[in-house]
C-alpha cells in the first residue's frame, strides 16, 4: 500500500492557532485565507481545521523529531512554550518536563494554543 499521511489537528479559534503556529514553531500556512490551515514542514503536511472538540484529546496528537533536541527546546522555552510534566510511575516520570528513556532518548510534552498536546523528541 502506498499513502501519504497528512496530520490533522482541530482549532476552536483558527487565527488563534495561525498566530501560535507562527510564533511558537516558526511555520506559516500554505494557503492562509481558506476555512482551514495548511502546511508543509519537515516533510510532513499537516493541517489544522474548525472543531468545537479541539483540546480534548488527553494524548499526544503529534510528536516533532528533532536532530538537537536540547536546542529546540531551549528555543520553544525561549518563546514562551510550556512543558508538562507526568508522573505515571517509575517507567513513565518527566523531570522537569523532560522524559528520558532507557535508550537514552528524550521528549517533552507542551500544548498548542487550542490545547492539543505535541511532543518534541531527539532523533535516535
Amino acid at each position: 500500500m502506498e499513502f501519504t499521511l497528512k496530520l490533522e489537528l482541530p482549532a476552536s479559534d483558527l487565527d488563534r492557532a495561525r498566530i501560535w503556529y507562527s510564533e511558537k514553531l516558526g511555520v506559516e500556512p500554505i494557503d492562509p485565507t481558506g476555512d482551514e490551515l495548511h502546511y508543509y514542514a519537515g516533510g510532513t503536511q499537516f493541517g489544522v481545521y474548525p472543531s468545537t472538540y479541539a483540546g480534548t484529546n488527553r494524548a499526544t496528537a503529534a510528536r516533532l523529531i528533532v536532530t538537537d533536541f536540547d536546542a529546540a527546546r531551549a528555543e520553544l522555552l525561549s518563546k514562551g512554550v510550556v512543558f508538562e510534566d507526568y508522573d505515571f510511575g517509575d517507567d513513565f516520570r518527566t523531570v522537569d518536563g523532560v522524559l528520558v528513556s532507557p535508550d537514552g532518548e528524550k521528549t517533552s510534552w507542551f500544548k498548542d494554543s487550542e490545547g492539543n498536546i505535541l511532543g518534541i523528541g531527539s532523533s535516535m
